[in-house]
């Protein structure tokens, strides 16, 4: 039997209907995620070894051109100067707010069209569909990237090494990932890990803990950073990190137990990146749909996690003290999904819970 729900947003009518019951129930192939050597014959061998993995072209490359002419174009139409032809124009004046790691969290940005066309590409949902064996997934309203190669004006990028899994909470809870859409060689900055750092975690925190390592302060225990302590406690074990390297279109998936951090370019490519990461809704409560539910209607954007754990309090954002002249509270242009996007919103599985 199928389910069908009719739902109207902002922006469409979207009628969804659920999966029939299946003969075989979801997960029941999914990566074990255990340390042990695995033998798919694809990305999830080195996911399994690695701790992450490239899966190539899961974006097809005209069309992940066409998301980085999009993503120029949404840092141009702010009208404060930028222009992606003069790098003497990569200035803060000029720009949206960004972090120092070159994030973008507000703004609406989690939820503009271009971002969601990228989160509704079957290359990218179809490989964590093939991670967990499960069609019933939702995905996280996450920020997007910019690295700029002209920095000067903008604040530093140190290195923050990182997990973004609680240690109170051992073993594999989240699939993390990236779509990249500038060539990103050696030197063109983005995603460096702690190869094979996952299977070493619990290991890890144990030893931590036995010498009472201080924890660098976080907002939230599920980010864990790597202390001077912590990374030559890796470097003994024989642990080396390493830079992804990776083509427009290419999706990089990473265990959220691996130790890892992004790092600015250095040659003369500017990085573009865009964060989803999809978990099966059977791992999520109805509290957490709800939120998630409320977190889209509002256009408000989430961490990595699928199931809302963070919600943004508002997509304002503050500069020098005072509230961006820019600031919006929704995205330029208010997403029109498809029938198998708007799915991943979780509202669909919301609906029709009894």
């Amino acid at each position: 039997m199928s389910t069908t729900t009719t739902t109207t947003t902002t922006a469409t009518t979207t009628t969804t209907t659920l999966p029939a019951q299946k003969s075989k129930p979801n997960g029941a192939n999914r990566m074990p995620f255990d340390g042990l050597p695995t033998n798919y014959n694809d990305f999830r061998d080195a996911l399994s070894r690695d701790g992450y993995a490239v899966i190539k072209g899961a974006i097809p490359r005209e069309r992940a051109d066409k998301y980085a002419d999009a993503f120029l174009s949404y840092l141009e139409g702010f009208g404060l100067g930028y222009n992606r032809h003069d790098p003497s124009t990569v200035r803060r004046a000029n720009l949206p707010v960004l972090n120092e790691k070159g994030m973008i969290q507000a703004y609406g940005v989690t939820h503009e069209q271009w971002v969601w066309d990228i989160r509704g590409e079957a290359g990218v949902i179809d490989a964590f569909a093939k991670v967990y064996d499960d069609e019933d997934l939702i995905v996280s309203f996450d920020v997007v990237n910019v690295g700029f190669v002209n920095r000067e004006d903008l604040p530093e990028n140190k290195p923050w090494p990182h997990q973004d899994q609680d240690p109170a909470k051992p073993g594999f809870r989240c699939l993390q990932g990236l779509i990249n859409l500038h060539p990103s060689g050696p030197n063109d900055g983005g995603l460096i890990v702690c190869k094979g750092g996952h299977n070493v975690s619990a290991e890890f925190h144990a030893a931590m803990n036995a010498r009472n390592e201080p924890r660098i302060p976080a907002w939230t225990p599920e980010w864990f950073g790597f202390t001077e302590g912590g990374m030559a406690w890796l470097a003994e074990r024989g642990l080396q990190w390493e830079k992804v390297c990776c083509d427009p279109g290419d999706l990089i998936v990473w265990d959220s137990r691996t130790p890892h951090y992004n790092v600015p370019p250095t040659g003369t490519v500017d990085r573009l990146a865009v964060y989803t990461c999809y978990t099966p809704v059977c791992e999520a409560s109805k509290e957490d749909l709800v939120r998630k539910k409320g977190a889209f209607e509002q256009r408000l954007g989430t961490t990595h996690w699928p199931n809302a754990v963070h919600v943004a309090p508002t997509n304002v954002t503050m500069r020098d003290g005072e509230r961006c002249p820019v600031a919006r509270e929704r995205p330029v242009q208010e997403p029109v999904l498809s029938e198998r996007t708007y799915k991943l919103t979780g509202i669909p599985y919301l609906e029709a819970m009894v």
